[in-house]
């Protein structure tokens, strides 16, 4: 019996240093994972809806490209989600009841694709309520996981934020094949019926948060407060400026859309091949958190940020031997081109974007952890708006349609090339890890959160990436097929 126990008790300890990162496997701990993993594993019904909207709603790239940018505008006032977690609990409780809400939210929108929604007006409806769902759910958990890892020791710094990536990274692991195999066998209507039980899982898990019950209903003088340090925090020079070089680098347009109908209309892509990319995508994604993590996360804000955007942009015009067909002049063929492709843009470029996360996480002053994080990330989600509708409006100037492709690439060239652009405001980061405000973050001791646009990325991934640098926020995540962050041992 003491044997047992003693085996029981090493096997738990093995589970929490080598699983867990350190942590106790306890209910709630599960719980918040089980929510980033649920934002994982909707990526079921992303190429299901890339296809819904080309094949049974007529759309072209423009259009596709127009809707997925409104349809993430939840994404932009996530601030206000914050406001209203932080300063007006419901029942007592500022975070369970928020999670059991946007989880049936969520629901609500996959089973209205999955039955009512037949015209792009009602489709857009639908995918955005589907953001608000992920988006308020994504400000609570983070709010729990920010207050969490405050009591983190430096040398565990990071931990839980890399288990909550690691997380989303299993869930779009497991869906990242099925996601177009299954879509070779049902119609997207039947995908998206399956996707709608997904949220309900983050609404079940909510009742495993651990809360305590506060007396005061809805509190203006929390949120007037609340309003204060943001201001305060917003003021400083070190934490405003850094935000606006972000917000820079990711406005520039997106020729996502243009090209998933370039892959399916044209070189005929297959949804069950288009799973295998996502697959490769996926782990990809993986490679690239890790190799960040291990060699690159003590490099100065400006020199990562700097090379990656060149490198980035630079790979970006790989995909062009891809358009002009020049691959088959190679010997390669499109489909191993295209997975060897965004295997290698895709590492780059998950490597090119974790700065952004590490930058602002731990920018937030207690007691509004949800506002201000979801403020500094919302101002990035905005700028991957503009990114989206500036790829519109590109699109339909050059004459881009469902079947014309002549000028796709000129605009792989002009998205890539736009990307270069901000770089000359490089001097708004901080020159140093030290430099700046207080509360300016380190590369090294900074842990990682999420909250990323998956609204597009969670619904409407794209295979490849001819602007790399702007489709990390925008696929997953944002790929938010986020990724594991291993452990330094």
């Amino acid at each position: 019996m003491i044997v047992s126990t003693t085996g029981l008790a090493k096997i738990k300890d093995s589970l929490s240093k080598k699983v867990f990162l350190g942590h106790e496997p306890s209910a709630e701990l599960i719980a918040i994972l089980l929510v980033y993993f649920v934002q994982g594993i909707l990526g079921l019904a992303r190429l299901a809806i890339s296809f819904f909207l080309k094949d049974d709603l007529g759309l072209s790239p423009a259009e596709v490209s127009a809707l997925v940018g409104f349809a993430a505008l939840p994404w932009m006032v996530k601030p206000l989600f914050g406001f209203i977690s932080d300063g007006m609990p419901i029942l007592g409780y500022r975070r369970r009841p928020y999670l059991i809400l946007s989880g049936l939210l969520g629901a609500l929108a996959w089973v209205a694709l999955a039955t009512v929604v037949h015209s792009a007006w009602a489709a857009m409806a639908a995918i955005a309520l589907s953001s608000l769902s992920i988006a308020f759910s994504d400000v609570i958990v983070d709010s729990i996981v920010v207050e969490r890892a405050r009591q983190e020791s430096l040398g565990n710094a990071g931990s839980l934020q890399s288990l909550c990536w690691g997380s989303t990274a299993l869930g779009g692991l497991l869906t990242a094949y099925f996601s177009g195999s299954l879509l070779q066998h049902f119609s997207t209507r039947t995908i998206f019926g399956i996707t709608a039980t997904f949220p309900l899982i983050v609404s079940l898990v909510a009742w495993l948060i651990s809360e305590s019950r506060v007396t005061e209903k809805a509190n203006w003088a929390v949120i007037w407060h609340q309003l204060g340090q943001l201001r305060e925090a917003v003021s400083q020079k070190s934490i405003w400026m850094p935000t606006a070089f972000l917000f820079l680098w990711q406005a520039t347009p997106t020729a996502e859309s243009a090209f998933f109908f370039f892959t399916t209309n044209e070189l005929g892509f297959d949804p069950e091949f288009l799973g295998r990319v996502r697959l490769v995508t996926s782990l990809a994604s993986l490679i690239g958190v890790w190799v960040f993590q291990r060699f690159l996360r003590t490099l100065p804000y400006r020199v990562i940020f700097g090379w990656s955007t060149v490198i980035s942009a630079i790979l970006g015009l790989s995909t062009l031997l891809l358009v002009t067909h020049a691959n088959r002049a190679l010997g390669i063929s499109d489909r191993w081109f295209s997975i060897g492709d965004s295997l290698v843009l895709t590492v780059m470029g998950q490597i090119a974007f974790m700065p952004v996360l590490v930058l602002a996480a731990r920018l937030c002053p207690p007691g509004v952890e949800a506002t201000l994080f979801a403020l500094l990330m919302s101002v990035v989600n905005l700028a991957g708006l503009l990114s989206y509708e500036s790829g519109a409006l590109l699109m339909h100037s050059m004459g881009i349609t469902e079947n014309n492709f002549t000028n796709l690439a000129s605009l792989v060239i002009i998205t890539n090339l736009s990307t270069l652009l901000p770089l000359p405001l490089l001097g708004w980061l901080p020159a140093s890890d030290g430099e700046g405000s207080k509360t300016t973050p380190t590369l090294q001791s900074v842990p990682v959160a999420l909250d990323l646009d998956p609204s597009a990325s969670k619904h409407l991934e794209q295979p490849f990436m001819p602007n790399l640098v702007t489709e990390l926020v925008n696929t997953s995540t944002c790929e938010a097929e986020e990724a594991l962050i291993l452990s330094d041992d």
